[in-house]
């Protein structure tokens, strides 16, 4: 793992020690410092950072000319401001020349120490957003969808294989799997890709009016029929009909569709002429057909001729590792929609998403990040942001599985109460002796003793 690289400019020594020394704790970092901000300003064209912490007033060049420097060297460092002489406009001024953020000394090292976290947290992010971004737009969407699993890379090859043909498409999922998107991707890449693609749910157009839907009618076919129309067939003649919720279809109407597919003629209601359409049917259902075949539910010879190639849709839960694929997909798009929106989102949220099944599937995640969009009020999207229900099923399902970051910090933290423990016993609580010991600054081991719960005088006796 890379070492994250901080640069701290401070005209006294003090403070400098104090940054230093606040940052302890945080691993895989390389901290330098520097009295003179002329020396900095070499150092910083030389070298590579990933935050420069600086005081705002410093004989010579303060942290203005610092941050002015910074953003020609690298515009996207993060600058975190820090000054003994608050106001209101040194912080407008500092925001306003593009500072991350702001510190007023004396600041607590925790203030400072969540403060440098969390600006190192957005830089990550922000690499790694661009860096699914750029693979984004070439390895993990095929038309609309995304992945790189093995079962979605699956539909995808078999979506390539079968586009070619005018073979008819069944496709079976559950909802919210995407089956619209992979029948728009049937067709794109179809020799019917220059006409029309006309979905139709099946579900939801009344009774009485699917067999006119459907096939059009004549004027006076029924009440209200004044003048002709035509049908959905007719309309996507040289093109694709999607059949969304095919199992929805009452028999009489799966009928007139199996002549349809066998004859390719159409008979407008009232009419008495032929009309000849050709057309490819792409059907999509939800439901277990052959079961409904059994109780005849579902004509046998029209679920034979709809189904010559069926591709299975796998739900999320079968393919965790696309979810934040498809996070950083769903961000990007609401950034279209709204240029404030906010385009990262914490690892914490994203590790629940991870954990979390989705009964809803990808419709379901891309309506959780639209909500999580709207509630952000600014920077990362974080679990304040997700839906109280989706945090507690993740993390009841996740179970025994701990992410390998929970068990790190368990373990960490039973390290430390052990050795500290043991330590302060040795020296009998002399918490200047057990610093000396230790080989750590005094005002370290204070907090790490704080942050155990240790009382050094339980010692003493």
């Amino acid at each position: 793992m890379r070492r994250q690289r901080i640069l701290i400019v401070d005209d006294e020594v003090g403070m400098l020690e104090v940054c230093q020394e606040s940052l302890e704790p945080l691993e895989n970092i390389e901290v330098e410092t520097f009295i003179d901000s002329r020396e900095a300003i070499v150092r910083l064209k030389e070298g590579s950072f990933d935050l420069l912490i600086s005081d705002i007033r410093m004989p010579g060049l303060g942290g203005l000319d610092l941050l002015r420097t910074a953003r020609t060297v690298d515009p996207g460092l993060p600058v975190l401001l820090m000054t003994g002489f608050p106001s209101v406009d040194t912080a407008v001024l500092a925001l306003r020349h593009g500072a991350s953020d702001y510190l007023t000394k004396p600041f607590h090292p925790d203030e400072f120490l969540s403060t440098v976290q969390r600006l190192l947290e957005q830089l990550r992010l922000r690499s790694e957003h661009r860096l699914l971004a750029r693979h984004l737009s070439k390895d993990f969407v095929f038309s609309q969808m995304v992945g790189s699993s093995a079962p979605i890379r699956k539909v995808f090859d078999l979506v390539d294989r079968v586009a070619p043909s005018d073979a008819p498409v069944l496709l079976a999922g559950e909802t919210g799997t995407g089956k619209e998107l992979v029948a728009r991707a049937v067709h794109e890449r179809s020799p019917q890709a220059k006409g029309r693609f006309v979905p139709v749910d099946c579900g939801a157009i009344p009774g009485e009016l699917l067999e006119s839907e459907f096939f059009g009618h004549e004027r006076g076919a029924f009440t209200g029929a004044n003048e002709p129309s035509i049908g959905l067939m007719e309309f996507a003649d040289g093109g694709t009909l999607f059949l969304d919720e095919l199992a929805e279809l009452p028999l009489r109407l799966q009928a007139k569709l199996l002549r349809t597919l066998q004859e390719g003629i159409i008979r407008r209601v009232g009419g008495k002429n032929e009309i000849q359409v050709k057309l490819r049917i792409v059907a999509a259902t939800n439901r277990d057909l052959e079961s409904m075949v059994e109780t005849g539910a579902f004509r046998e010879d029209l679920y034979y001729r709809l189904n010559v190639v069926r591709i299975d849709l796998p739900p999320l839960r079968e393919r965790p590792e696309d979810i934040p694929l498809l996070i950083s997909h769903f961000l990007r798009l609401a950034l279209k929609d709204s240029p404030r929106a906010a385009a990262e989102m914490d690892r914490d949220a994203v590790e629940v998403l991870s954990n979390y099944h989705w009964p809803g599937n990808v419709r379901q995640l891309q309506n959780v990040i639209r909500r999580a969009v709207a509630l952000s009020s600014g920077g990362a999207i974080g679990l304040n942001d997700l839906p109280e229900a989706v945090i507690a099923e993740a993390r009841s399902a996740a179970g025994s599985k701990a992410s390998f970051f929970d068990q790190r910090s368990a373990v960490i933290e039973k390290f430390e109460l052990e050795y500290l423990q043991a330590l302060l016993e040795r020296c009998r609580g002399n918490v200047v002796q057990a610093a000396e010991e230790a080989s750590i600054p005094r005002g370290t081991l204070y907090r790490l003793i704080r942050r155990a719960g240790i009382d050094p005088a339980s010692f003493r006796e």
